[in-house]
């Protein structure tokens, strides 16, 4: 595939890092990156993904200079870095590499305070801020400042790696595939650490990983390149799964990208379906007349609240709803995505998923309407129009 594929930009006025025509090719004649143009928006995560030796982490380490690019021009900001003086580049640029790279015979705090000391900062200065650093990625100073390293698990070593590089307040942080020595469990709870981290930061990230579904749960886009150093495409994590850009790209995302995509598709207001609802102290006849010959219902309290579902077969005698009334136990919010309600299907072994805005219900998914709002997200970004789902109850 030749040049860069389109991609709609942030409505940024100056993309935090700019890459023009930027190559890498070794003596022997090995080319590590071709003519590579990308642009990264001020405050997105950018994840870099592809077979090993495509060029992705070339590409990260000629952001600071690791690497020096054969030729191209790479803007930090408005700043071409390859004029200025590489080591005051690197403290203006934050780097976490997966064996952390702590030092062994510091503390914690020390290691934190590196990037400060070498600024120049005070001791009080430089202690304060890597006690407030400690305590964003989850780690109390008092318990582990004075630890050293090797007093650490590699899920916490990996933290105050992430607080080490946010030390100095650098505008941009590059992270080549820092989680990937991690046990599968302590992973997941570091990505969910480090995206909560990024939401109150809202740092510039250029992060490589080899993991698709890593790709797919922390960037913001997704950068895919192939052997050479080409880049395929460069997109949203929906798009990058919903509308691969060429053959090579389908393959090496998976053939169960669809899956995939609903961790990134969020639950919108058209993709619930609405059975009849009943009120918690209605009698069983107002219940049967309020739902019409349905099956099934949703039961709600005097606040709109979710109070549990009823089935018609239920309805029985002269009682009230409240005594027949079933808990629902798949519940959602909906700032959730289809994978979090198709998870709460399967361990409920649930038929639907109620979806609820805080503490007031707003509507239900069925295994068809998780479907239909899959579905609706791939043609949406090929710009297809699909029918909203019919049910019955």
């Amino acid at each position: 595939m030749d040049g860069t594929p389109a991609v709609e930009t942030a409505a940024a006025s100056q993309p935090a890092i700019r890459l023009e025509k930027v190559s890498k090719t070794y003596p022997g004649g090995t080319t590590a990156v071709a003519q590579l143009d990308l642009e990264i928006p001020e405050g997105e995560l950018v994840c870099l993904i592809g077979p090993s030796g495509c060029g992705k982490t070339t590409t990260m380490k000629m952001i600071n200079r690791l690497v020096e690019p054969s030729s191209g021009r790479i803007f930090l900001g408005g700043d071409d870095v390859t004029t200025v003086n590489p080591v005051q580049l690197r403290r203006r640029i934050g780097y976490v590499i997966q064996q952390v790279g702590l030092f062994d015979h510091e503390t914690i705090l020390d290691n934190v305070s590196t990037v400060p000391k070498l600024l120049g900062w005070d001791r009080k200065r430089s202690r304060a801020r890597a006690n407030e650093l400690l305590e964003l990625v989850g780690l109390d100073p008092d318990t582990f400042g004075r630890r050293y390293p090797a007093q650490l698990s590699g899920g916490q070593r990996q933290r105050v790696g992430v607080a080490r590089a946010l030390a100095a307040d650098p505008p941009v942080l590059l992270m080549d595939e820092p989680f990937s020595a991690i046990d599968p469990i302590a992973r997941g709870r570091l990505q969910a650490e480090f995206l909560r981290i990024q939401g109150e930061v809202h740092k510039t990230i250029v992060f490589v990983t080899h993991d698709v579904e890593e790709a797919v749960r922390l960037g913001d886009r997704i950068a895919v390149f192939r052997q050479g150093g080409h880049l395929e495409q460069y997109d949203t994590p929906a798009q990058v799964l919903g509308a691969p850009a060429s053959d090579f790209v389908a393959d090496f995302v998976g053939s169960d990208r669809g899956l995939r995509r609903l961790a990134v598709t969020e639950i919108v207001e058209e993709d619930l379906e609405h059975p009849p609802v009943v009120a918690v102290d209605d009698t069983v006849g107002d219940a049967r007349q309020a739902m019409g010959g349905a099956q099934w219902a949703v039961v709600l309290d005097s606040a709109g609240g979710l109070h549990g579902w009823v089935k018609d077969s239920m309805l029985t005698g002269g009682r009230t709803v409240t005594d027949v009334a079933r808990r629902f136990d798949a519940t959602v919010s909906t700032r959730s995505s289809l994978k979090d309600a198709f998870a709460e299907m399967l361990q409920h072994d649930a038929g639907w998923v109620a979806v609820l805005d805080r503490d007031r219900y707003v509507g239900v998914l069925t295994p068809w309407s998780l479907h239909v709002a899959l579905r609706r997200s791939i043609d949406s970004g090929l710009g297809v129009d699909h029918e909203a789902p019919v049910a019955s109850y």
